[in-house]
């Protein structure tokens, strides 16, 4: 099943490169002139959704103005079950996000692949009511087959301004077993981190194309590296306080 498995991944990130780029791209020039402009990159997701907004926080390569917004109820390590709960709690968003720091301008991305809870849909939404450019990354299979539990019946797709489909199938999973009923292997935590890293993958030479000099990590295992990581931490550190 590995053969199996690996082929889904490559034919979905094969359908993300060839359908998605136009979005992708317009999500690497609002994340690059957020940047330039003094800004910072706001992510949130619940349960495993926030696995990626980690993936790309803190990383060597990666970008120093990153903001994950981390609320540990809505992770998996104070209760699994009890977060999937939360996570369908209307209302529950304006608990932490009326407080976070996020300007107009500024690029907010929210991660959920069935796209229905009400947690993610009232972050992008009250994200865009504090004047940010808000970025879904979905799947648009999974969210059409399943009715909202928002209030308003939306889902996340329309409720951002920008729409990144990871081709996920619906559950998610994509293997099946004629003696198991149940579909196994996801694959929306892979294809979601591609597209983040793609994303800035893009957004980078954006940057340099433009005579701004991205302000990306260096392995802190590389000799040098903490000099030149500590002077860009700097810069963000009243914005991203988890930098500390």
């Amino acid at each position: 099943m590995l053969h199996t498995y690996f082929d889904h991944i490559r034919r979905i990130l094969q359908q993300v490169e060839e359908r998605e780029a136009e979005q992708i791209n317009q999500a690497a020039r609002r994340t690059a002139e957020t940047i330039m402009d003094g800004g910072i990159i706001h992510l949130f997701g619940c349960g495993h959704s926030h696995i990626l907004t980690e993936e790309v926080f803190y990383r060597a390569g990666g970008l120093v103005p990153i903001h994950p917004i981390f609320v540990e109820k809505l992770m998996l390590h104070e209760g699994a079950v009890r977060s999937s709960e939360l996570e369908r709690q209307n209302g529950l968003a304006e608990e932490f996000m009326h407080g976070q720091d996020i300007r107009p301008g500024e690029v907010m991305f929210v991660l959920s692949t069935s796209g229905r809870n009400p947690v993610p849909v009232d972050a992008a939404q009250i994200a865009k009511q504090k004047g940010a450019f808000t970025i879904g990354i979905t799947s648009l299979e999974y969210s059409q087959s399943q009715p909202s539990r928002h209030v308003s019946g939306k889902h996340l797709f329309n409720s951002v301004d920008l729409v990144i489909d990871n081709y996920s199938a619906k559950g998610d999973a994509v293997l099946t077993h004629p003696d198991l009923a149940t579909p196994f292997t996801p694959t929306s935590t892979v294809i979601g981190a591609a597209i983040l890293n793609g994303i800035f993958a893009e957004a980078i030479p954006y940057m340099i194309e433009r005579g701004y000099e991205p302000p990306v990590y260096l392995s802190g295992n590389i000799d040098g590296a903490d000099d030149h990581n500590r002077r860009l931490i700097e810069r963000y550190r009243d914005r991203i306080p988890l930098l500390s």
